[in-house]
């Protein structure tokens, strides 16, 4: 068994680990980064970049084969395309269980899902950090806007998020490059919400894409528009760790990154009461290391970083590191999503539009925020994403035309049509949990994760505001044949988990302190979706940024104090 010593260890290259990466080595650390699965290079493994649907086998469909070895991983309709589905784990080589259906979607490599993100980059406002000591739900959020307000600003600089300010308290402003443009029905949509509405409004979804100049990193140069974001971007123009932090780390030249490395404990020291390491498994040769350091972050993802805290048993810890409260793997949150409503227009035939945009329309939370905007059927609220274009000549597959009309069909786009897709919050719940199984060992001999988390009477009765309120927006902008949705899947499905590892104010109650420091293990951080208190209905990404770098930030000054 090999031991090797470091000033930081980082446990995961996706969104949070990149930047612990970044900001510990440019602080000085000598930091080990330890990702579980594959190198993946900037530019030159991103082989699909490139391909149109008839450069690949099937035209990028999956085969029967393929959804048996990731039939998990398709719940969500777009994974397995074979464009991307290599960023996507196998199910079979890595297996869960699940109580109730949980659409647990996993990328194993280097960047994690930094490479296949949404890009949505919205912050949590004043309104979030307050809502659970409001009503009665989770914990309170041990911090407040104000604090975290700066480290907002302090990535969304440096990562390049494009979008507009709009003076909203339920969506605080941002640092932003120039918006998107939104096309013709999108902003008929817009202009009409303003009109019939006083207390809701479009605009741009705010993404983390360039549009103008260029950001540090690796060549980051501004979005070509083509849309195909999920292959890993040969430009750089939406941020990842592989475009951006990790090669920031990597220049300090204090960063050492080891890919095909399980980690699976965190090793404690009675004595000292701090950490002092990791144990890990090489994928590949099976074998076993421990790497010590002063400080380390947890980045792994909502799931495996929490795997991690509970495989991490001790005398003083027998039911996993830091979970004095009990509250570790409880509390899994998402977002849900899958209900919405569409609609189509007759107008603009003379109209398109040019590129592929990688981003939509947003139409941001206008329920339960006082002043008329209150009702009694659930608590918190849910924004809308969607998006309009013109139909193709697929419509006509099927049809039976011939001749002359069917020949100028297929030339010609078929007519407008929008959409708009709600994505609600997800409250804390102490019985949506997850456990682990040492009866279904994966091939590391590691046991699986087993969840048990479902969707309650809140986010129930909020789909249902959520469709007709879409139905009804769309009908008053004069859209017609008005169809809605509701298809909810599993808890997972919106690929935001988190809230395992919640931070709080009381050791009682929860497992992380203000900065993200398990409240017992002081050298131990936890910056990814674990830490979340509450979900709001924005996607999470940006806050588990700003988080991180605020953690780093505190973990350095305690170092320099040697509190750590």
């Amino acid at each position: 068994m090999s031991i090797n010593e470091y000033d930081a260890i980082v446990v995961g290259t996706g969104i949070s680990g990149g930047w612990a990466a970044k900001e510990l080595t440019e602080s000085g650390l000598k930091t080990l980064v330890l990702e579980r699965g594959r190198m993946i290079e900037h530019v030159t493994d991103y082989h699909t970049a490139h391909l149109d649907p008839w450069d690949m086998d099937h035209g990028g469909r999956p085969t029967k084969e393929d959804l048996k070895r990731q039939s998990k991983q398709s719940r969500t309709g777009y994974t397995t395309d074979r464009a991307h589905s290599h960023f996507f784990v196998d199910d079979i080589e890595h297996p869960y269980n699940e109580k109730k259906r949980f659409d647990w979607m996993r990328g194993y490599h280097v960047g994690g899902r930094s490479l296949m993100w949404g890009r949505q980059t919205y912050r949590l406002s004043e309104i979030d950090f307050e809502a659970n000591a409001k009503d009665g739900y989770g914990v309170d959020w041990p911090i407040r806007y104000a604090e975290i307000k700066p480290w907002y600003d302090y990535v969304e600089e440096y990562i390049g998020v494009s979008g507009e300010n709009l003076g909203l308290k339920q969506l605080p402003d941002g640092i932003f490059l120039k918006p998107m443009e939104l096309n013709c029905v999108e902003e008929v949509l817009k202009e009409q919400l303003s009109k019939k509405y006083s207390d809701r409004l479009l605009t741009i979804g705010r993404a983390a894409h360039i549009t103008e100049g260029t950001k540090e990193g690796l060549g980051r140069v501004s979005c070509q528009y083509r849309n195909r974001c999920m292959r890993g971007c040969p430009y750089g123009a939406y941020f990842s760790s592989n475009s951006s932090t990790l090669p920031a780390a990597d220049i300090t030249g204090n960063m050492t990154l080891i890919p095909n490395s399980i980690v699976h404990e965190v090793i404690y020291d009675e004595t000292t009461k701090r950490a002092t390491g990791v144990r890990v498994i090489d994928t590949e040769t099976m074998e076993h290391y421990e790497y010590r350091a002063r400080v380390i972050f947890l980045c792994a993802s909502a799931i495996a970083s929490t795997s991690i805290l509970m495989q991490s048993i001790s005398s003083r810890f027998p039911n996993g590191m830091g979970n004095d409260s009990g509250e570790l793997g409880h509390n899994i949150m998402d977002h849900h999503l899958g209900v919405g409503a569409s609609g189509t227009t007759d107008s603009f035939r003379d109209k398109y539009y040019v590129g592929r945009r990688p981003n939509g329309y947003y139409i941001p939370r206008f329920r339960n925020l006082g002043k008329g905007t209150n009702v009694s059927e659930f608590i918190r609220g849910y924004g809308y994403q969607g998006g309009g274009s013109r139909s193709n000549w697929s419509e006509n597959i099927g049809e039976y035309q011939y001749g002359r009309a069917f020949n100028k069909a297929l030339t010609e786009p078929g007519g407008w049509s929008i959409g708009m897709g709600g994505f609600g919050e997800f409250l804390p719940y102490h019985d949506n949990k997850m456990t682990l199984d040492y009866e279904k060992l994966d091939k590391w001999g590691l046991p699986t994760v087993t969840f048990d988390a479902d969707f309650k009477e809140n986010e129930l009765n909020m789909r249902k505001d959520m469709m007709n309120q879409a139905a009804e927006m769309l009908d008053k902008a004069g859209f017609k044949n008005i169809s809605t949705f509701d298809n909810p899947g599993g808890v997972g499905l919106g690929i935001h988990e988190m809230g395992t590892a919640r931070m709080g104010k009381d050791p009682k109650s929860s497992v992380l302190n203000k900065y993200n420091q398990i409240h017992s293990v002081p050298n131990v951080f936890v910056t990814d979706g674990s830490f979340m208190t509450s979900s709001g209905c924005q996607n999470p990404s940006l806050t588990y940024m700003a988080f991180t770098a605020r953690a780093v930030s505190h973990a350095v000054e305690e170092l320099k104090k040697m509190n750590l």
